[in-house]
């Protein structure tokens, strides 16, 4: 049973597997039918485009044929047009040229014949010449000097009047802008001026004070002195002594250190030796104290300390007996106002004016002149280069800066204000006879007279040795040699007076 069913099984899965066979292989040939079919439509399809594509592109050959035919005729067309003005235009050229060699032909005869008439006129100019000489009984140059001399009078006298007449327009012009500048400068700013000398005098307690100062064989005066680099001075006059040095700061430390032994009562070497170190760091503190009060009152800020304690110096030193500090405070009051009404830097004139003299704080201890000192030291402290050109340059004929000119100006002024400086009776009188000697040293000189405190020379010159022309240039020279070889206090005017008067009697 079991095997009938084998069998049965295996035949019907033969059965099965051939039936399957068929089936596949009929699909297969349908397949491969219909897979031919679309191959050949395919191809047709191919081949119609195809014609399709060679007969488009057959039709564009033929319009680009065309198109380029077309190109060609009107480039041909074009050509010929071209070459028709070429031809047009060279026989234009050819007529200018001859033309051209025409007018050249007929320029050289011309020419030819301009040389011939110049050459009559030479001839007939030499010809002119000597007969004028003859008639004249001078020679070309002879005339020509003459001619010249006169030339020169005349233009001479014309140049001198419009120097006068430009003169007294522009002084006049300027002074009254200047003097409107420096009155505002000048109600805007007021100050005193507290004027030392080389000496300073000391109220004592006693007369007793005198020999105790004095002390055993001069023991306590020499010690204070040789401390202190003073020269102090007992005399007859009660309850005072003298104080003598050229330094102030020294004649300051001298007097500060006397009146506190005075106060202590002990005096001798050794006290004497610890009361001058005390005072040293009193007036130490008090110039650091001055420097920053004149900082601040000037306006400046951010100065190096030491730049300060060097400022605050300045309260001890004179110039012509004008503190230099309150001066140079002042200076920074009228240089800011001046910069104002000029439009300069108004920063800039502020820091230059109050600066500006610091070389005069340390000149009795560094060689050379305040104003190069004064460069260094702000060079030192870090400073603007433009800063330190004022002080190098506050004293010079024509400084570069409209600052340093601004600052110049304010120094002037402030030395300029009645009892802001004085000199002794003596180099008063000096200065006052060197500069009528100057004046009167040179040719033409009449007399000279030194007037307003020595503020002006006015000289009066013969009319007949010196004229109008030479008078500006003496007054010019006058004025050079003073600068050369004087020293003194803002400036002098030079004021030459040529004057000529004609006296006929009538009987």
């Amino acid at each position: 049973m079991n095997l009938t069913i084998l069998i049965t099984i295996i035949a019907g899965s033969a059965g099965g597997f051939l039936l399957g066979y068929i089936v596949r292989k009929l699909i297969a040939t349908r397949s491969v039918s219909s897979a031919e079919a679309k191959a050949e439509q395919i191809i047709h399809e191919a081949k119609s485009k195809e014609k399709e594509t060679l007969l488009d592109a057959k039709d564009r050959a033929l319009a680009l044929m065309e198109e380029a035919k077309r190109e060609e005729e009107a480039r041909r067309r074009e050509l010929s047009s071209m070459q028709d003005r070429l031809e047009k235009r060279e026989s234009l050229f050819d007529q200018k040229l001859l033309d051209l060699e025409n007018k050249q032909t007929s320029l050289a005869e011309k020419s030819k014949e301009l040389d011939t008439v110049r050459e009559s006129i030479q001839t007939i100019k030499l010809q002119q010449l000597e007969k004028l000489e003859k008639v004249a009984g001078l020679t070309q140059e002879a005339a020509k000097k003459v001619l010249l001399d006169n030339m020169e009078i005349r233009s001479k006298d014309d140049l001198l009047t419009r120097l006068r007449k430009l003169d007294d327009i522009a002084s006049h012009e300027w002074d009254e802008k200047a003097r409107h500048l420096l009155s505002l400068a000048m109600e805007r700013c007021a100050s005193n001026h507290a004027v030392e000398t080389t000496t300073t005098s000391l109220t004592l307690t006693s007369d007793e004070m005198k020999g105790r100062i004095i002390g055993k064989e001069g023991r306590n005066i020499k010690t204070l002195e040789q401390l202190t680099g003073v020269e102090v001075i007992i005399d007859e006059t009660p309850l005072t002594l003298m104080i003598s040095g050229f330094s102030p700061i020294r004649r300051h430390l001298a007097k500060k250190a006397l009146e506190r032994l005075m106060v202590d009562g002990r005096i001798h070497p050794g006290r004497i030796e610890e009361t001058v170190d005390q005072a040293k760091k009193e007036i130490a503190l008090d110039m650091k104290k001055a420097g920053e009060e004149a900082a601040y009152d000037a306006g400046v800020a951010g100065l190096h300390p030491k730049l300060v304690q060097i400022l605050g110096r300045m309260k001890y030193r004179t110039s012509y007996g004008q503190n230099v500090l309150s001066h140079s405070v002042e200076i920074s009051h009228l240089s800011v106002l001046l910069a104002e009404e000029l439009g300069g830097n108004v920063e800039l004139a502020r820091k230059g004016g109050l600066l500006h003299d610091i070389g005069k704080a340390v000149d009795h201890e560094i060689e050379g002149g305040h104003p190069k000192i004064g460069y260094d030291i702000c060079k030192k402290f870090g400073l603007s280069e433009e800063v330190a050109q004022i002080c190098l340059t506050h004293h010079d004929d024509h400084p570069e800066q409209l600052e340093t000119v601004i600052v110049k100006v304010a120094d002037a002024l402030s030395g300029a204000r009645p009892g802001a400086r004085k000199d002794t009776y003596e180099q008063y009188l000096q200065r006052l006879g060197e500069l009528e000697d100057i004046a009167t040293s040179f040719d033409g000189i009449e007399k000279a007279y030194a007037i307003q405190a020595g503020r002006e020379i006015r000289v009066f010159v013969t009319p007949n040795k010196v004229d109008d022309f030479r008078a500006h240039e003496l007054a010019r020279e006058i004025a050079n040699r003073i600068e050369a070889e004087l020293k003194y206090p803002g400036e002098i005017k030079v004021n030459v007076i040529r004057e000529t008067r004609v006296i006929e009697y009538a009987r």
